[in-house]
């Protein structure tokens, strides 16, 4: 826990820590400075005060309290008794940092009859899975997830806790984290392991346009989310052994009944599962006009693609901003991405250059998209696209 202070024989009211507080939770108050309620306690007042007036105070764990936090988590999402490619994706660092770490790596896998499973995440030299299995885990509901992993780090208490940056991760992070009263990283594109070992956590942070690099010092397990697409997906070992399963039986709480799946209706849309598709075409700033957006779903209905935009398309509000790739965006891998009227700024490269094929059309030779493609077409778009177009068709009929 923490606490903000202020210092009333110090404070002289300049209100200097009113200007700079970022999220205006400071006022002057009879000549003295008063912290809201909504304060972040990020240190900022606490740096710039001239008199010193302003200090947070921390309980800062004694090495005893975070030596007794060991091993590396990971959390597997399945739906349909189907493990989301994220969770995948994030064993594989997640061997890395145990190994720096020189610590154990741990899964929890929970849903309803969901020990299927266990065979698929074997092979990943696993040292131990957590599994919960009951009728109330069957779909996922925040009260239930949330009150089931929420118990078992206080019991078992890891040093690290990494969670896939799905709709189901997003709600399911920060829940467990306020539980816990730690920090959280959320989006994170890479993790690493400090000479201290700290988890470093890197994510976008201003719009995408710087990477800030955080660490949790105070608290313990130290959480992050991880994009989906950042990490490539670990190849299965034959000589992984055989992990220890723990099986929980933990009774929900009451209050985790009080929402009830009624009915789940999949989404069908141009941009359903942009993270998980095969092939993606993205539409760009070139295209002028969202009168021209015809000619991307066009060709993504032909290849039975998913229909993508950079961020200048999405500011203009031409496309939803989770038809977003890039920095800012979503992060994709699919066997195929086509860039259409694009430029390629950093932003957008980070968000999709990790595709296995880039075709991209722009009329502009020296467009930086073209230093990461596979196959560059210098052209108009408006006449490129057309004849892709008419060729498919021609493949298929």
């Amino acid at each position: 826990m923490a606490k903000i202070v202020v210092d009333q024989n110090r404070c002289n009211g300049c209100g200097k820590c009113v200007k700079l507080c970022p999220f205006n939770q400071i006022k002057v108050v009879e000549g003295l400075a008063r912290i809201e309620i909504g304060c972040t306690m990020c240190g900022v007042c606490q740096e710039s005060c001239p008199a010193k007036a302003i200090f947070i105070e921390r309980e800062t764990p004694t090495p005893a309290d975070i030596s007794n936090y060991q091993g590396v988590w990971v959390f597997i999402e399945q739906q349909q008794n189907r493990i989301k490619p994220v969770s995948l994706e994030l064993l594989g660092k997640a061997q890395e940092l145990a190994q720096k770490l020189d610590q154990e790596l741990a899964v929890v896998l929970m849903g309803d009859n969901v020990s299927k499973l266990i065979e698929d995440l074997a092979s990943h030299k696993i040292q131990k899975i957590y599994l919960i299995e009951a009728e109330g885990l069957k779909r996922y509901t925040t009260e239930a997830y949330a009150y089931v992993l929420t118990s078992l780090v206080s019991q078992y208490k890891p040093n690290i806790l990494l969670i896939g940056a799905t709709n189901t991760g997003r709600d399911l992070a920060p829940r467990v984290a306020a539980r816990l009263r730690v920090g959280l990283t959320a989006d994170c594109t890479d993790l690493d392991i400090t000479e201290e070992g700290y988890l470093l956590q890197t994510r976008p942070a201003f719009g995408g346009n710087i990477m800030a690099q955080i660490l949790c010092k105070y608290t313990r397990p130290q959480m992050a989310t991880v994009r989906p697409n950042v990490f490539k997906k670990p190849v299965p070992s034959l000589d992984s052994g055989s992990p220890e399963i723990i099986k929980i039986e933990l009774p929900l709480n009451p209050l985790s009944g009080r929402t009830k799946i009624v009915e789940v209706v999949k989404e069908v849309s141009e941009a359903a599962n942009l993270e998980e598709a095969n092939i993606i075409v993205s539409a760009g700033r070139g295209l002028g006009s969202p009168d021209h957006l015809y000619l991307v779903r066009d060709l993504a209905q032909l290849l039975g693609a998913a229909v993508g935009g950079s961020r200048a398309v999405i500011d203009a509000g031409w496309l939803p901003h989770h038809q977003q790739v890039g920095q800012s965006g979503k992060t994709v891998a699919p066997e195929l991405y086509i860039a259409c009227g694009i430029s390629g700024a950093i932003q957008h490269l980070v968000g999709m250059q990790t595709s296995k094929r880039i075709i991209a059309i722009n009329k502009d030779p020296e467009a930086p998209i073209f230093k990461v493609a596979t196959l560059g077409i210098v052209g108009d778009l408006f006449k490129v696209i057309p004849l892709l177009i008419e060729g498919l068709k021609k493949i298929k009929n």
